[in-house]
């Protein structure tokens, strides 16, 4: 049986782990007390001689392929990129949602109206802490909700205290032991494709404390990128601003920084492969495949947001909130639409499978040469 020095050699080592906090979050739910996060995200051992090497964290690990049918079956996944039932472009019909939001505001407006309807007691989610800087955050009222939504930068706090902690990534499946400490059994979670993996893994298993999630909503992702100082300075020149110039950043297919003048640059993603934290480069999951539903920007309008409902669960979620937490777009006009924003998904999921093989074989390559 492998175990969680298995795990380092086998992934962290290679630079494999998108520190989604699977492992350190069983262990300490179940208070083994094992394992913890250190101070960049990276598991590593707590108290070694606690570890009973049961081998569950080492399973639950997204970057490994055991379980993989197990965790399959788990989501109804389906080939070439996960079950989908429907797919659509919505908003929220709240105006105060959708100017904090970074899209369309869908996600809050449907995690507010599941929280109104007294589905869930809580929501995992992550809050600004930054300039580009968030936090897994669990949100326990319709206020606190609302207050995660978004992806902004507040320029007042100044570009200077930027580090390689100031990334787009937030480890939400850490929120999974103090759900457990307050008691909390409808949760639904927000979080990136590896994030809702690791969670299916658990529900595969049949382990805690998966079963306090209700529902899963996943975020469409090119990859998480860091903006350190470096980073910073290629982005001013490649896109012909300055920071203290910025007031809105949003990552779509493109990544867009809105001016306090009003004025949008934009940087193709094809452009930001050298900021993408180096785990990234090997995930082939970009649609949020193993959610029950799955949110995007990309194919949609300005202020609005993709949906793609992938489970009944995601299904009905969604019909419940329609015409009064969120409002459908008119596709009378272009009814050809969902086609192409779902033609637009498959390019970008194929896209990034395509390259994470294509990593993958090259690191393979490096180890056996």
């Amino acid at each position: 049986m492998k175990t969680f020095e298995d795990l380092i050699e086998e992934v962290q080592k290679p630079g494999l782990c998108h520190h989604c906090g699977g492992c350190v979050t069983f262990c300490t739910a179940i208070n083994y007390g094992a394992l913890e996060l250190d101070a960049d995200g990276m598991p590593q051992f707590a108290d070694r001689a606690k570890c009973i090497e049961c081998g569950l964290c080492y399973s639950i690990c997204p970057e490994i392929d055991e379980m993989q049918e197990e965790t399959r079956q788990v989501a109804g996944w389906e080939p070439p990129m996960g079950r989908v039932l429907d797919t659509t472009v919505a908003r929220s019909t709240d105006s105060t949602i959708r100017a904090k939001a970074t899209d369309g505001g869908v996600v809050t407006a449907l995690l507010v109206h599941l929280f109104d309807r007294g589905h869930i007691d809580g929501a995992i989610v992550t809050k600004q802490t930054g300039p580009f800087e968030r936090e897994p955050w669990l949100a326990t009222s319709r206020e606190e909700i609302i207050d995660a939504a978004g992806f902004y930068i507040d320029s007042s706090h100044g570009m200077k205290h930027f580090g390689h902690d100031y990334s787009t990534y937030s480890p939400s499946v850490q929120e999974f032991r103090p759900m457990l400490q307050k008691g909390l059994r409808r949760v639904a979670l927000v979080g990136t494709p590896c994030q809702i993996k690791a969670l299916r893994k658990m529900e595969a298993l049949g382990i805690v404390p998966s079963d306090s999630i209700r529902y899963t909503m996943g975020l469409f992702c090119s990859g998480n990128f860091l903006f350190d100082e470096k980073e910073r300075q290629v982005l001013e020149q490649k896109g012909g601003f300055k920071w203290q110039d910025v007031q809105k950043v949003n990552l779509r297919d493109k990544l867009i920084v809105q001016l306090n003048t009003g004025d949008k640059k934009t940087i193709p993603l094809s452009e930001l492969e050298f900021m993408k934290r180096f785990a990234c480069h090997y995930c082939p999951d970009y649609a949020a495949e193993y959610a029950d539903i799955s949110f995007g920007g990309i194919g949609a309008e300005e202020g609005w947001t993709t949906v793609i409902t992938r489970s009944p669960v995601g299904r009905a979620i969604l019909a419940d909130a329609r015409g009064k937490a969120v409002e459908i777009y008119n596709f009378k006009s272009s009814p050809d639409k969902p086609m192409e924003v779902m033609k637009k998904i498959q390019t970008a999921s194929n896209r990034k499978k395509k390259y994470s093989k294509q990593m993958h074989d090259k690191l393979v390559k490096g180890h056996t040469a």
